[in-house]
């Protein structure tokens, strides 16, 4: 099997930023304004982006369109995860915050003591490609916290 996550240069933090974005607006988007309400945009998100990830795991080598749909989805359920936690179980964003930072470094830690690398650049197997995922949606929820905490902040 290839490597199958794209070179990191400048063009795929921009286009990282751009798909994160477009997560969170479409995550948005279908709770609030198609109305279809939390749960069920978070069950049809959710089912979506296992899908996109068999797909991608199924794929032998870095496919764009494939990479590209699961981190979009990736960060719509990662959003989709922090918005449950604050608006169903009333958890304030610092504790979600630091919870799922420390899921996120124990994951490294796990994925380290396991490979013995956390390179992306020999992402050629099931086991380093599902842990290269669990960081990218670990990851997502620290940042939506971090945007709604920054966004709900009192104007000067």
């Amino acid at each position: 099997m290839l490597n199958k996550v794209p070179e990191v240069a400048l063009y795929f933090w921009i286009i990282k930023i751009m798909a994160t974005t477009v997560g969170e607006t479409a995550a948005d988007f279908l709770n609030t304004n198609l109305n279809l309400g939390l749960t069920n945009t978070s069950l049809l998100m959710g089912a979506l982006l296992v899908a996109a990830l068999v797909w991608q795991i199924r794929v032998r080598k870095y496919v764009p369109s494939v990479y590209w749909v699961a981190v979009v989805l990736i960060s719509v359920v990662g959003t989709l995860i922090t918005d449950n936690i604050t608006d169903h179980l009333g958890l304030p964003l610092q504790l979600i915050t630091t919870v799922f930072a420390v899921m996120l470094a124990t994951t490294f830690a796990v994925w380290y003591a396991s490979e013995k690398t956390l390179s992306i650049h020999t992402i050629f197997t099931t086991e380093r490609e599902l842990f290269y995922w669990a960081i990218g949606l670990r990851s997502c929820s620290p940042l939506r916290s971090a945007r709604r905490r920054a966004t709900s902040w009192p104007k000067p």
